[in-house]
C-alpha cells in the first residue's frame, strides 16, 4: 500500500498510554511528524523518547483536553514546530460503565467522561478547525465506540458520549465537506488496554453481550486465565475472541493512510467471534 502518512504532522490525543500510544508509534514508523498530548507528562515524555530513539519524529505537550485553552495550545504548539496540522486523532476518553442505581458511586465518573469524551473532542475540532480550512485539507479522526450503537443496561451515559461522538463527526463532516475528511472510529470491546480501569460496577460490562451474556462471562473468565480455544485466539479463524489493542490501532493507522481523496467515513473494529451483539 502506498505510504500516505508519511510527512503528515499528526496531533494524537491520550497518546501517553493504550491506544494513542500505539498509533503515535506506528505513525511515526510511517515517517509522520507525531505530536503527542497527555495529561500524563510522564508517559507522554516516555512514548516522545522512545520515538526520537528510532531516529524518528516527536514532540509532546502536556494538555488537558478539557480545556479548550490547552487544546489551543496543543494546535498553536504543531504548527510552530511543523507548519501545519494534517490529522487529529479525537482519542482520549473513558468508560464509567455503571447502572443509575449506582449514581451516587458514579456520577463524578459520569461528569468526567461527559467533559472528556464530548468536551475533549469538541476542544480538539476548534483548536484545528481554522488552521486545516486555512490549509484546504485536514483530517479528524473521533474515537467512538459500539456502544454508541444502542442504549444498554449499564452504559447510560457512557453509550451517549459516544453517540454523541458520531453526531458531532457527522455535523464536521457535512460543514467541511472537501476540505476536512472525517472518520468516526467504534472499536468493539478490547481487552488488555486501561479503558477498563474507570468501570464502577462490573456487572454493568455486560449489557453489550445480551443473550450471550453467559457465554461472554464464561470466555471472559478463560481468556483471563489463559484457556480461550486455540482458535479463538488465532485471528485467522472465524471463531476469534478478542481484538487486540494492536489490531484496532492498525486499523486507526488504515484510515488515515489514504490519499486526500479518499476519506473512511465509518469503520467498526471487532473480532468476528465475539460475544457483543450490538
Amino acid at each position: 500500500m502506498t505510504n500516505h502518512v508519511d510527512g503528515k504532522v499528526i496531533i494524537i490525543t491520550g497518546a501517553g498510554n493504550g491506544f494513542g500510544k500505539l498509533v503515535a508509534q506506528m505513525t511515526a514508523d510511517l515517517g509522520a511528524k507525531v505530536i503527542g498530548a497527555d495529561i500524563n507528562e510522564a508517559n507522554l515524555k516516555s512514548v516522545v523518547d522512545g520515538i526520537r530513539a528510532k531516529g524518528q519524529s516527536a514532540e509532546y505537550q502536556v494538555a488537558d483536553v478539557t480545556s479548550k485553552e490547552q487544546m489551543d495550545a496543543v494546535a498553536a504548539f504543531a504548527v510552530e514546530k511543523f507548519g501545519r496540522v494534517d490529522v487529529l486523532l479525537n482519542n482520549a476518553g473513558i468508560m464509567p460503565l455503571a447502572f443509575f442505581a449506582d449514581h451516587k458511586a458514579a456520577w463524578q465518573g459520569w461528569d468526567k467522561a461527559i467533559d472528556i469524551n464530548i468536551k475533549g473532542v469538541v476542544n480538539g475540532i476548534t483548536a484545528v478547525y481554522d488552521q486545516m480550512i486555512t490549509q484546504g485539507e485536514g483530517q479528524v479522526v473521533n474515537i467512538s465506540s459500539i456502544y454508541g450503537n444502542y442504549g444498554v443496561a449499564g452504559s447510560g451515559v457512557y453509550s451517549a458520549t459516544k453517540a454523541a461522538v458520531k453526531i458531532i463527526s457527522d455535523s464536521l463532516r457535512a460543514e467541511a465537506q472537501g476540505k476536512i475528511k472525517v472518520t468516526t472510529l467504534k472499536p468493539t470491546g478490547i481487552q488488555g488496554t486501561n479503558l477498563a480501569s474507570a468501570i464502577v460496577n462490573e456487572q454493568a460490562g455486560v449489557g453489550l453481550a445480551a443473550h450471550n451474556h453467559a457465554r461472554f462471562g464464561e470466555n471472559m473468565t478463560k481468556y483471563a486465565n489463559g484457556e480461550l480455544a486455540p482458535e479463538q485466539s488465532d485471528p485467522n479463524s472465524v471463531k476469534y475472541w478478542t481484538v487486540t489493542p494492536e489490531e484496532l490501532a492498525q486499523n486507526v493507522v488504515y484510515v488515515i493512510n489514504q490519499p486526500w481523496g479518499v476519506n473512511i467515513s465509518d469503520i467498526t473494529v471487532r473480532a468476528t467471534g465475539e460475544d457483543y451483539v450490538y
